[in-house]
């Protein structure tokens, strides 16, 4: 099994959510590669892009975007690969964020048609979306799939930890 993800942004304003998927995978010593790519105006580069991922060796791809968010989709639509949505909260070229604050972006990832489909984080979910990445890899990956068991039993360790400075 491939250790490599694509992480793909639709839009430069999408970094500061990327950059938590990006410090996800480097804690699990997963490679990836990101890129810039919009499904609206650069429709052509994605395709491409999305369409060689399978054999340039990577195992799932996340998808950053915002507003109309068509990005995952339009992956998805050019791979076997799993998507992972993550949708994001859209600003304008002055960085006011949209009226809808990423609901539009949510449901834009999550209606999907039968077929093409596409997992979906929470709107800015980039640590999950990575997480998720880390669990397919974990399927035929014993050694990530333990890293993953001694992660999710440190979080446990600390709210236990949390629970008893309560008391």
């Amino acid at each position: 099994m491939n250790r490599k993800i694509a992480l793909v942004l639709g839009s430069d304003s999408d970094l500061p959510v990327a950059k938590e998927a990006f410090d996800a995978l480097k804690s699990f010593g997963i490679e990836y590669e990101a890129r810039v790519l919009s499904a609206h105006r650069t429709p052509d580069e994605l395709a491409s892009y999305a369409s060689a991922l399978r054999e340039n060796g990577f195992a799932a791809v996340i998808a950053f975007a915002g507003m109309a968010a068509h990005l995952a989709g339009a992956i998805a639509a050019r791979t076997t690969l799993p998507v992972i949505a993550v949708p994001c909260r859209g600003t304008n070229a002055a960085g006011i964020h949209s009226v809808f604050d990423g609901l539009d972006a949510l449901l834009s990832s999550v209606q999907m048609p039968p077929g093409v489909p596409v997992a979906t984080t929470a709107v800015n979910g980039g640590t999950n979306a990575a997480l998720l990445a880390v669990q397919i890899i974990g399927v035929f990956d014993k050694d990530i799939a333990a890293a993953l068991a001694a992660k999710k039993a440190d979080m446990a360790k600390k709210v236990l930890e949390k629970d008893a400075g309560l008391k």
